[in-house]
């Protein structure tokens, strides 16, 4: 029987522990194809922005770990921001 939360979005989590290397990391937009370009120019700086995804297993808040799609900004020379559980993966 599933989970009971799955098919659902996950929660909206702050602070997000990922474990061990994102695997099959891609670009998805980069440049003025990111809807928050302006945003993360003014808080970041500016710097060749590219909006990724891929896989990698996280620490959810409760202490759970689970395998999910993560999406994050990121800029060379900058580092990557805003990671993000957009699904489970299991």
């Amino acid at each position: 029987m599933p989970e009971a939360d799955s098919g659902r979005r996950p929660p909206r989590i702050t602070h997000l522990v990922i474990v061990g290397a994102v695997r099959s990391p891609e670009t998805i937009a980069r440049g003025g194809g990111i809807r928050e370009i302006r945003r993360l120019r003014r808080t970041y700086g500016a710097g060749a922005w590219r909006k990724r995804k891929g896989r990698a297993d996280v620490v959810l808040p409760d202490g759970v770990t689970r395998s999910a799609e993560v999406h994050w900004y990121e800029a060379h020379g900058k580092g990557r921001f805003e990671f993000k559980i957009k699904r489970y993966l299991e």
